[in-house]
């Protein structure tokens, strides 16, 4: 049995928008037996440009039932069936986020007939639902209204289904197939079909539920060939262009999570569908792939990367010295706005603040001078005897500027020039990433007899790469762990 289903809604995010109408349409594999059809009351307003698009008004779902009332009919209509829609995780995502907000875990197996058509119907120019139903002569009614689209859904997955009979079908294209189905009749209500499934049918179908998690123009085969391997992996279009690129321990364990979870909104939907093709690169070490990754990021600039094309860590703790020979501990921006490169970069300037406070505490700074207290005189903390009176002038910056430098010491690099020795992407290879002068140099390889007694010696062995606020944190969070095969090589 299968549950054809399609919502109308307030938005594109599953996360804040509600359903405002929704149909359902059970298929028992030959025919149409069951429907039905209801707008929803979302409890809030209907935007403008959703109006528009579907035509569904406030005034329209004013008296209609809310989403509780008519979840059991939901529950029970779909009970025991394979959960249809064309770009399926849309759909899913919203009637798991309208049943879990009640408190019921709503779960069902999917099938998408975007996925479907791309695998039994290839060639098409266009495989949304109003451009596909057009070009192979499926009658649509009230588009973007629950009821006619879910019901051009329902034809076209009989249609799917019937293509699934032919039994030269490998060997027809997909023309042929199309004017085999074009001269059945549509099933619907009330219509006669064979009695049994065709072990073709069962197997396509089985290979379509089994697959519904993936984009349409990823194969199970190009999942299953990943490996489960350390590195990083990139997302192209269909003109092979990068529009995202991640990083894992395990590549191909990463991607099934990327591919498993319910979209969040539109713009998730439509990320995952462009998805025509993945590629990677094995790093060995965790850490190559951490950095790697934040290279290529700002290098290529993907599109479905944007929020961390800049920085992921876009506030910092700074340092520099007032007229009076203070050094002073600051937070701020650390964007593109700031050409300073923090001691320290943080998630936000709230976190940013916070680890400054903690660092004024523990090392008896002076809060005027960290930037915590705007006064004209004395801080806070010189009327309560925690200043020692660098605010005032009372205590020389000598003294004070050695609690700043201890201060440093703590959230630096703990050594100046170093090298990390990890695992290499073969047994016979080790990774190296250098760091001189508490800069970062870039990573390389080497053959795991390789030996070097000066930093040069490493420096020489690595690809350069630019040094940058992100990198920096993504090493000082690395090292404060210590790694199984791993060694830091200290120098100076």
């Amino acid at each position: 049995m299968y549950a054809i289903i399609d919502l109308e809604t307030t938005g594109g995010q599953p996360a804040n928008d509600r359903i405002t109408e929704l149909a359902i349409f059970v298929h028992d594999g030959q025919r149409v037996v069951d429907s039905y059809t209801t707008l929803v009351n979302p409890g809030r307003a209907i935007p403008p440009f959703i109006t528009q698009l579907t035509g569904i008004t406030n005034d329209m779902v004013a008296d209609a039932p809310r989403f509780h009332e008519v979840a059991r009919k939901v529950v029970e209509m779909t009970e025991g069936c394979v959960f249809v829609a064309h770009n399926v995780r849309f759909d899913y995502s919203f009637l798991k986020k309208e049943f879990a907000d009640l408190g019921y875990n709503y779960s069902r197996k999917t099938l998408c007939t975007v996925r479907l058509s791309r695998s039994l119907i290839p060639g098409q120019p266009s495989y949304s639902l109003g451009k596909l139903c057009q070009n192979i002569g499926i009658r649509l009614e009230g588009r973007h209204r629950a009821a006619g689209d879910a019901e051009a859904t329902a034809v076209l997955f009989d249609r799917l289904l019937k293509i699934t009979q032919a039994s030269d079908l490998a060997e027809a294209n997909a023309a042929d197939a199309l004017a085999r189905v074009d001269a059945l009749a549509p099933a619907g209500r009330g219509a006669t079909a064979e009695k049994k499934p065709s072990p073709r049918r069962v197997a396509a179908m089985a290979q379509a539920i089994k697959t519904a998690l993936l984009p349409p123009l990823i194969t199970p085969e190009k999942v299953a060939a990943l490996p489960q391997e350390t590195g990083v992996y990139y997302f192209h279009n269909e003109a092979g262009e990068v529009i995202y690129v991640g990083k894992s321990i395990n590549i191909y364990k990463r991607i099934q999570q990327h591919f498993a979870v319910d979209v969040k909104s539109r713009k998730s939907l439509d990320f995952k569908n462009s998805i025509a093709d993945i590629t990677y690169e094995l790093t060995g070490s965790e850490l190559v792939a951490l950095l790697y990754e934040s290279h290529l990021i700002k290098q290529l600039k993907p599109a479905y990367n944007r929020a961390q094309r800049r920085s992921v860590f876009p506030a910092g703790i700074y340092l520099k010295t007032d007229e009076n020979g203070y050094k002073c501990l600051y937070y701020g921006r650390a964007d593109a706005r700031n050409s300073e490169i923090p001691i320290i970069a943080l998630g936000n300037q709230y976190k940013a603040q916070g680890f400054l406070y903690h660092k004024v505490a523990k090392y008896n700074l002076c809060q005027k001078l960290c930037g915590l207290y705007k006064t004209t005189g004395a801080c806070f903390d010189y009327q309560v005897h925690r200043c020692q009176g660098a605010c005032v002038g009372q205590e020389p910056p000598e003294s004070y500027n050695q609690r700043v430098d201890e201060a440093i010491d703590s959230i630096t690099y703990e050594h100046e020039s170093f090298v990390i020795i990890g695992t290499g992407r073969r047994a016979d290879e080790k990774s190296l990433v250098v760091i001189e002068n508490g800069r970062y140099v870039g990573f390389g390889y080497v053959d795991e007899t390789f030996s070097a007694r000066k930093l040069a010696d490493f420096r020489e062995a690595v690809k350069p790469y630019a040094d940058n606020k992100d990198v920096q944190q993504i090493i000082r969070q690395y090292v404060r762990t210590k790694r199984k095969g791993e060694q830091v090589k200290i120098f100076g």
